[in-house]
C-alpha cells in the first residue's frame, strides 16, 4: 500500500524530537581528555562503524558512486552537504562514505539531549546547532580545528528529515559560508533510491565535486552562488531514482 504524507511547506518536520537542551557556552564541542578520546574511538571506531556498515548494507543495500573524488582529497578537511532522507541512515551512511576518515555532523541539539542515549551520540562527532552568541564562536572554533585537522564535517541543508524523499527542497544560501569562511573543498552528497523486489528501496549515493564559490563576487553573493551550484547537481542526480517509496503531496491552502 502506498504511504502518503501531506505537508505545507518544505519547512514541516515529520521526526519526533525531545526537548532540546540549549546549546550554551558550556557545551564542549571537542575534546581534549585523552580518556574521553579513546572512548571515543571505541565507540565510533569498535562499535558504531560495524553496526553502521552492517545497517545499510542489510537494510538498504548502500552502494556509492564516485567516492573516489572524496579519496582524492583525504589529505584536506572537507564539507559535505547532502539531503536529508532517513533518520538513522543519515547519521550512519557519512561514517561509511568517508572511512577512514572520522566525519562530524551539524546535528539539532535535541540529538545530544535524548536520554542516556544523547550522552553515547556525543562520542560519535556530533555538532549541534549553537544557542546563544558564546557558542556560537565555539561552535566556528571547532568547525575550523577540525577543517585543519583534515576531517570531514557534514551538513544537511534541507535542515528536516522527509523520509525517502526523492527530489531536493529548496535550502538556504547561510550554511554555504562554511567552505568560503574555511576556504575549504566542498563535496554534494546525493542520496537517491532504487526499487527493489520484496525489499525496501536500494540506496545509491553520489558525489560530486568539489565546489567552489566564485571568488570574485561578494560575501553574500558567494554563499547563493555557491549553493546554486550545489542545488543544481543534487537536483540532476535525484532524477536517478525511480521509486516513490513514500508519496508526499502539498496540502493546498483552502484545505481543511
Amino acid at each position: 500500500m502506498e504511504q502518503i504524507v501531506y505537508y505545507k511547506t518544505f519547512e514541516d518536520d515529520f521526526e519526533k524530537k525531545v526537548d532540546a537542551q540549549k546549546i550554551d557556552g558550556r557545551y564542549k564541542y571537542l575534546h581534549k581528555s585523552i580518556i574521553w578520546n579513546i572512548f571515543s574511538f571505541i565507540v565510533y571506531r569498535l562499535v558504531a562503524t560495524p553496526i553502521a556498515y552492517l545497517y545499510m548494507k542489510l537494510k538498504y543495500g548502500l552502494k556509492f558512486e564516485n567516492r573516489k573524488l572524496l579519496k582524492m582529497h583525504k589529505n584536506k578537511g572537507y564539507f559535505l552537504y547532502i539531503n536529508h532522507t532517513q533518520p538513522i541512515g543519515d547519521a550512519f551512511m557519512p561514517t561509511l562514505l568517508n572511512f577512514p576518515k572520522k566525519t562530524y555532523v551539524v546535528v539539532h541539539p535535541s540529538n545530544v539531549s535524548l536520554p542516556f542515549w544523547g550522552n553515547i551520540i556525543k562520542f560519535l562527532g556530533p555538532l549541534p546547532i549553537p544557542g546563544d552568541l558564546e557558542s556560537s564562536r565555539n561552535f566556528i572554533n571547532a568547525i575550523d580545528e577540525l577543517i585543519s585537522k583534515k576531517k570531514a564535517v557534514v551538513i544537511y541543508p534541507e535542515a528536516h528529515v522527509w523520509k525517502y524523499y526523492t527530489k531536493i527542497r529548496p535550502y538556504k544560501a547561510s550554511s554555504f559560508k562554511y567552505p568560503i569562511k574555511f576556504d575549504a573543498p566542498a563535496f554534494a552528497i546525493t542520496v537517491t533510491y532504487k526499487a527493489r523486489k520484496n525489499k525496501s528501496p536500494k540506496m545509491i549515493v553520489y558525489v560530486d565535486g568539489p565546489f567552489y564559490a566564485d571568488e570574485n563576487l561578494p560575501t553574500n553573493e558567494k554563499r547563493e552562488n555557491l549553493k546554486n551550484k550545489f542545488y543544481e547537481v543534487m537536483k540532476k542526480r535525484a532524477k536517478n531514482s525511480d521509486i516513490e517509496y513514500i508519496k508526499y503531496v502539498k496540502v493546498k491552502e483552502n484545505d481543511t
